[in-house]
């Protein structure tokens, strides 16, 4: 698993995560492939208050959400959800 920037390693692939979000300040994606710590991958805003973020992940199964302005919200573009320990839900993806 990576952390911050960088090229993939052999055996990974990139992966881009995508959120609209207008008028907000700040998006962090987080999951647990960057141990839920929102300094480890910030996004970038862009065009039509989307906002991006591409990581290179190895082959497995992730769990994740996108921290806004300090609040949580599921990916509306991901319908996989499972439930989380505090009694809500992430999304996952599957890297093959």
């Amino acid at each position: 698993m990576t952390k911050g920037k960088g090229k993939a390693k052999a055996g990974q692939r990139r992966v881009t995560f995508t959120i609209e979000a207008p008028g907000v300040n700040h998006v962090s994606l987080m999951g647990d492939f960057n141990e839920w710590d929102e300094k480890v991958h910030p996004m970038r805003q862009y065009e039509n208050n989307i906002w991006k973020k591409t990581v290179f992940l190895d082959p497995g199964r992730y769990e994740y959400k996108f921290l806004i302005d300090g609040q949580w919200h599921k990916d509306p573009n991901n319908e996989r959800v499972c439930p989380n320990r505090f009694g809500t839900f992430n999304n996952f993806l599957i890297v093959s």
